[in-house]
């Protein structure tokens, strides 16, 4: 059924691209901007046109959870970022990656409130067009996030996290969804990210070379032959081609062209460096900075406090008869 879907000749859009394996499986990476409309179009009509074994996108298991979402859920999730989601955030990673993903997402949050557009469609796309085609399997292609942010954080000295921090902060420029499509040649999210660690090449290393290695070793795990049913243990196994299609960021597919002929190790690129003395000492700042704030907010709330009960009549009145008591003695 799935191979009489498959067209000879896909009809495919532009911003795929098309690789070959040595033993013959085809991978069609089809690259997209995470706020586009007609990337999500791109996404179902190459998955439609080439019926593949494989889908493999660029999220992680920490990320997963997008795919059910629906567009309200997540939009309404992207601009609700608070103190509840910081402290979650910073328990499961630890303080300095916790922060980074929070100003991450904070970038995200103000791409999703100037177009009105939660992220990851494409990635919803691809997972409901996934279950229509037979036997195809869905995988998970990116690194997980805590070890990307991790990695990011060690690559930087103390005065560039505090740069980096104080940008990410203050991002407000506005985004048209003429914008967005513009940057269908480079992915808008991805491309205001370059924009902003350009100054620090070894962010740009983590957060995007490294994923690039990482995007393309999982392509081209996913890409090996099919091993075909078996009539019997005795029958000699046979194997064919397989077919996969990649959904990931534009700003990875020139990184993953360029890696994939190359022998790949991600062991080195999964390993997370022990802090070094810099983020030693912005953790110490971010925490007596976040613990001067609540000293000082339950100093301004107990001297509020004692006021106010001060300034109560049944408080005065008691006040005033003690006052009378020790005058008598």
């Amino acid at each position: 059924m799935k191979m009489k879907k498959r067209q000879k000749k896909p009809n495919l859009p532009s911003t795929v691209t098309e690789l070959d394996t040595e033993d013959g499986s085809k991978v069609y990476v089809v690259g997209t901007a995470h706020f586009s409309d007609s990337s999500k179009k791109d996404v179902v009509k190459t998955i439609q046109e080439v019926q593949p074994d494989v889908v493999v996108v660029e999220l992680c298991q920490y990320r997963v959870s997008m795919l059910k979402m629906d567009e309200k859920t997540l939009l309404k999730e992207a601009k609700e970022i608070n103190l509840e989601k910081l402290q979650q955030a910073i328990k499961q990673n630890g303080v300095m990656s916790g922060l980074m993903q929070m100003l991450l997402l904070k970038v995200s949050a103000h791409i999703t409130e100037q177009l009105g557009m939660a992220p990851g469609g494409e990635f919803r796309e691809a997972f409901k067009e996934a279950s229509k085609v037979p036997f195809c399997k869905f995988h998970l292609g990116d690194r997980p996030i805590p070890v990307t942010f991790k990695r990011a954080i060690a690559a930087l000295s103390f005065w560039q996290k505090v740069k980096l921090a104080w940008g990410l902060c203050f991002l407000s420029d506005p985004i048209s969804k003429d914008d967005v499509e513009k940057c269908k040649q480079k992915d808008l999210l991805e491309q205001m990210m370059a924009e902003m660690i350009g100054e620090f090449p070894d962010l740009h290393r983590t957060i995007v070379s490294e994923r690039d290695v990482y995007l393309t070793y999982m392509l081209k795990q996913a890409a090996k032959q099919i091993e075909l049913p078996r009539a019997s243990e005795t029958e000699p196994r046979k194997y064919i081609p397989a077919v996969v299609v990649g959904v990931v960021g534009m700003g990875h597919v020139p990184g993953i062209e360029k890696n994939w002929n190359s022998d790949l190790n991600i062991q080195e690129i999964m390993s997370v460096p022990p802090p070094s003395a810099s983020s030693k000492i912005f953790k110490f700042v971010i925490k007596a900075t976040v613990f001067g704030l609540m000293g000082y907010g339950c100093y301004r709330i107990g001297q509020r406090t004692v006021q106010f009960i001060l300034s109560m009549p049944a408080a005065q009145s008691y006040l005033q008869k003690l006052t009378e008591i020790r005058s008598q003695h």
